[in-house]
């Protein structure tokens, strides 16, 4: 990793435009890692923007420096003109330009240099630099660990260490994932001493849910399904659930790890019919122990991601779609 970061900073010697980019439907570690770099750059007198495909969930309005967020799907040509101005464009928390969906594509066609800093699997090899790392929890970890590297870490201030410190939290299950380890504990440790709320930080993402998040639980608890042989549980939102209950953005997010919670219960799934796009599911995988959910995504469900939390897509009906994931499942 040090030789690919003094690569990196040899670019950054001089004032650069630079735009940050992450996948669509942003995360907290998407947002965390964007906002974490965008901070540090700007403090080198780099002219920084960050652009994200589409809007992050209400959750994460508090974020330091979001307001300055440009959103692809509100304004693709004033996105497309600031990538294409960029002299370097960073590409976080994917390792796909399929993830970044149409935002990719101006990705792809960009003449100046791409740097990808991802902790995912696998990645497809777009950029002209590839900082991958799948053995640690989050990409907000590794800007810790690129700025540690770089000599800067008297840089990390209040507002940087809240972005990684976010990011870290919500990839990590508040820290409850396998990979956490004591060198996650001890950047933890480091972030804090910056003066990071952490209390206020898991508040606003976990203890500030509007009541249709709370109406569409309760439907994915009423649809739960126990498949008790092989310690799994099966939920579902349908679109007409989404619209029925007033679906915001970000509402469905951590339903899955409910299944978690029942004794016995090892692998986690929900299957959430598009808001837009009937017969078309996004799947949540999650997990305990040494089930490989991202095996699991990439074999049967054109997705991806890590050991105990991936994703996937389904097309098709919903009964098609539970029958395929219980085949697939006693396949695997």
């Amino acid at each position: 990793m040090r030789t690919l970061v003094d690569k990196i900073n040899e670019l950054l010697n001089s004032k650069k435009r630079i735009t940050i980019t992450t996948h669509t439907n942003p995360d907290g570690d998407a947002i965390g890692s964007s906002f974490a770099l965008y901070h540090y750059l700007l403090k080198h007198n780099h002219d920084v923007k960050v652009v994200t495909p589409n809007k992050h969930p209400e959750f994460l309005d508090w974020v330091p420096g979001i307001k300055d967020v440009e959103i692809y799907d509100d304004n693709p040509e004033k996105c497309k003109k600031i990538i294409n101005d960029s002299d370097l464009v960073f590409t976080l928390d994917f390792n796909d330009l399929k993830r970044a969906s149409k935002l990719g594509l101006t990705i792809n066609q960009f003449k100046g240099t791409t740097i990808m800093i991802d902790h995912h699997q696998n990645p497809v090899g777009y950029s002209d630099i590839e900082i991958s790392e799948p053995n640690i929890t989050s990409t907000s970890e590794m800007i810790y660990m690129f700025i540690k590297i770089s000599g800067k870490i008297d840089k990390i201030d209040k507002d940087i260490a809240t972005c990684i410190y976010l990011g870290m939290m919500t990839d990590t299950g508040s820290f409850q994932y396998k990979g956490v380890n004591s060198s996650t504990h001890q950047i933890i440790s480091s972030l804090l001493a910056c003066g990071v709320d952490n209390n206020k930080i898991y508040n606003n993402v976990y203890n500030s849910n509007e009541i249709s998040k709370l109406r569409l639980l309760s439907v994915a608890l009423k649809n739960l399904e126990l498949i008790t042989e092989n310690k799994t549980a099966v939920m579902h939102i349908t679109q007409d659930d989404l619209k029925k209950n007033d679906y915001k953005k970000g509402d469905s997010e951590g339903i899955v790890n409910y299944g978690l919670t029942l004794s016995g219960i090892h692998f986690s799934v929900i299957f959430i019919e598009d808001e837009d796009e009937k017969n078309k599911f996004k799947i949540s995988f999650r997990s305990k122990e040494n089930f490989p959910c991202n095996d699991f995504a990439s074999s049967f469900f054109n997705g991806g991601g890590h050991l105990n939390a991936a994703g996937g897509i389904y097309k098709g009906n919903l009964n098609s779609a539970i029958e395929y994931f219980k085949k697939s499942l006693n396949e695997f």
